[in-house]
């Protein structure tokens, strides 16, 4: 079963749409998909959908919503892409790490009983996901393809709790040198595990678009379940 539901600030100054996605039964622990550029468009509420498939409580929220609320964005339209792009650079970063962290806390509630939350982020969400970590009590976050995480290095001491980092190495958007930035900063941190995917570009772990590579999309699919499975069971 799928619904939207609305979450309130943390600071009370107003409120923002998420998809929840629930399991059949008790959720064994509660997913975050942290959206790309494009909004909460079909291929991040299939991931959520996913994610309750598997047992788990899922929730995207609607990061946009001082922008444009609802919106929801196709890759593959050059236009659309071109929008994304400009919302992007409007948005508060900031304000979206205190909504995910209200959509956290929403989720335990819902969860009751002391449940875990995990948040996983793509491109944009991928960035998130790591601020998540080290600004939130998040238990466990996953970012693909981030973008701009070597400038956040000098956050790393706020990583408590497991964090797991998918790099496609021929990412048009973060160089290789950005890449071994981030490696250089994070590899020896106990709490942080990054993984390389030689030849494959940002975009790569897409549900829908013509940027996706299934093969290499399992594979980071299937150490995100692992990962989750390990760290909010």
């Amino acid at each position: 079963m799928s619904e939207m539901i609305s979450i309130d600030t943390i600071d009370g100054s107003g409120s923002f749409q998420a998809y929840v996605a629930h399991p059949e039964g008790r959720p064994r622990a509660a997913i975050i998909v942290i959206q790309e550029i494009f909004g909460v468009n079909p291929g991040i509420r299939r991931k959520c959908d996913d994610w309750a498939a598997k047992g788990y409580l899922s929730l995207a929220p609607d990061l946009f919503w001082r922008l444009e609320p609802g919106i929801q964005l196709d890759p593959d339209v050059p236009e659309q892409f071109q929008q994304a792009l400009g919302l992007m650079g409007k948005f508060n970063q900031d304000a979206g790490i205190r909504d995910i962290e209200a959509t956290i806390r929403r989720a335990r509630a819902l969860l009751g009983d002391g449940g875990k939350v995990g948040v996983v982020g793509f491109c944009l969400g991928g960035r998130l996901a790591f601020m998540t970590a080290t600004r939130t009590d998040s238990d466990a976050s996953v970012g693909y393809y981030g973008v701009g995480i070597d400038n956040l290095l000098g956050e790393k001491h706020g990583i408590a709790h497991p964090v797991l980092l998918h790099i496609p190495q021929a990412d048009h958007f973060v160089d290789p040198e950005t890449q071994a930035a981030m490696h250089a900063g994070l590899d020896d941190h106990p709490k942080v595990t990054l993984f390389d995917y030689p030849g494959e570009d940002h975009g790569f772990a897409d549900t829908f678009s013509k940027r996706r590579s299934d093969e290499s999309a399992k594979l980071a699919d299937g150490r995100t379940a692992e990962f989750f499975a390990r760290n909010l069971s």
